[in-house]
């Protein structure tokens, strides 16, 4: 492995020290039309090999952007497959670091039929080892399939990501919208999870990586020792019904929480946290964002998004392929209402539906504030497969708010009959003990006791098996 490029260089700041074996050095292009010569093409430009992270095994390719710029050629593309039939057949993550000029024209189709087979293997290796790929210099065209074929992306800070480049976009220029910026790819199209700079990076997917299970049959190299107070009781998480990536960090061992996509569909919190230091997917709905002083900074709503539902059925189905549970943090009145929503509403809700439903690793609800009709019932509810539902006191489950609920009911009839038939109607039928009362809620928890009770049921769950139907795969 060269010592000086960058490539060698980022996969030496990503591992254990010393960890890193490369295979496939000697390898070069093939190709000799448009007077390339093999021997110009040291390791193809991709260096591959495999190591360690926190002592995990992982396998990682970095391409080499000074070895005409990083571009993808028939041994290219033939050494990142090879890497993935290794990393299938030993149960490891594969990590890519792209820096990359693109498809190499000089070998046409070569070069193209060899970058399809490196999709072929990712569509394999899904569901089966985690994939992770990180963007530095630049990621356009086929490359960016490649990412989002991944399961996690990482982005440096002034990288560019991108099928199109911005200034071949109708009507778009890159000083209008740089749709290839990580903000833009994070935050608009919700193709990155992280963004950061480059040093910052490496402790984030080493963070990752340790978090998660080496394979789809692992269960244990994701256990950590806790050292945190099983029981430890936090009232103040009462406060952090608006902003539940707060009210995760809280209820995290050491307050450790790993937050995926953070910058889109803020409505939607996803990310991963230990209790008793074993891995849980967090999905929580966030009607807030809160400033690094708790204050409010950005108010959100309380519907389940288009985005955000689609953002939270990904994030489930990977914790489900991956034998991760899940938790829920549910408080949501309903479903966005605007004309761009309407679009592919139903469908997304469908799929967030769809996902909770098919998953079979322990499901753990907890009601933290409004519960109200589909919005509730895709959210992890009794009705689609949560094992067991906690509810805080305050929280309310039913159809819709009681005022309108009260109004549909009593159309015409004056306000004092209104609010009369409003509270009658929250006492009876939105109030959380009603919804115990009918076994929707297994148990009303105080807010501050959260953790224990969490921890509990994921202990008791620990050995839950669950058979679906027999069938190839579902539609939805």
């Amino acid at each position: 492995m060269s010592n000086t490029s960058k490539a060698s260089m980022r996969i030496a700041s990503l591992l254990d020290e010393n960890s890193f074996v490369e295979i496939g050095g000697q390898v070069c292009a093939r190709a000799t039309d448009f007077n390339m010569k093999p021997d110009e093409t040291p390791s193809d430009g991709c260096i591959t090999g495999y190591g360690v992270i926190e002592g995990n095994p992982v396998y990682v390719y970095s391409q080499d952007v000074s070895v005409m710029g990083g571009t993808v050629g028939e041994m290219h593309a033939k050494k990142i497959a090879n890497l993935y039939d290794l990393a299938m057949k030993t149960g490891a993550p594969v990590i890519g670091l792209l820096d990359s000029a693109g498809l190499r024209l000089q070998e046409a189709t070569d070069a193209l039929n060899a970058f399809g087979t490196i999709y072929a293997k990712q569509s394999m290796a899904s569901g089966m080892i985690p994939q992770i790929t990180a963007v530095f210099g630049n990621c356009g065209g086929g490359l960016a399939v490649l990412t989002a074929m991944s399961d996690f992306t990482f982005m440096e800070e002034k990288a560019k990501l991108f099928v199109n480049a911005p200034n071949t976009l109708d009507g778009n220029e890159v000083t209008k919208c740089d749709t290839a910026a990580a903000d833009f790819q994070a935050g608009e199209a919700g193709t990155v999870d992280v963004v950061a700079k480059e040093e910052e990076l490496f402790a984030q997917i080493r963070k990752l990586v340790d978090m998660l299970p080496v394979n789809n049959t692992d269960s244990a190299s994701y256990l950590n020792e806790c050292a945190d107070n099983l029981n430890r009781s936090n009232p103040e998480i009462a406060g952090c019904v608006g902003d539940t990536a707060i009210a995760a960090s809280i209820l995290a061992d050491d307050n450790d929480f790993f937050e995926v996509k953070a910058a889109y569909a803020k409505e939607m919190v996803t990310g991963f946290l230990r209790f008793n230091g074993a891995t849980v997917g967090v999905v929580a709905n966030r009607s807030e964002v809160c400033d690094e002083e708790g204050k409010v900074a950005d108010k959100l709503g309380t519907v389940l998004t288009k985005k955000g539902c689609v953002k939270a059925a990904e994030f489930v189905n990977f914790c489900d392929a991956f034998d991760i549970p899940v938790l829920t943090l549910t408080n949501a009145t309903g479903l966005e209402a605007t004309k761009c929503s309407e679009k592919g509403m139903a469908k997304a809700v469908a799929q967030l539906t769809n996902a909770f439903a098919n998953a079979t690793v322990p499901k753990v609800n907890v009601v933290i504030g409004k519960a109200y009709g589909t919005a509730y019932v895709a959210m992890n509810s009794k009705a689609i497969g949560a094992d067991l539902t906690f509810a805080w006191p305050e929280a309310e489950i039913g159809t819709m708010d009681s005022t309108l609920a009260a109004k549909v009911m009593y159309d015409g009839q004056g306000a004092d009959t209104i609010d009369e038939k409003a509270a009658e109607y929250k006492k009876l039928q939105s109030n959380v003990l009603s919804a115990a009362k009918r076994g929707y809620v297994d148990q009303i928890i105080e807010p501050g006791d959260t953790r224990k009770y969490v921890i509990g049921a994921f202990e008791m769950l620990y050995t839950k098996s669950e058979d679906r139907p027999a069938k190839k795969h579902g539609t939805v």
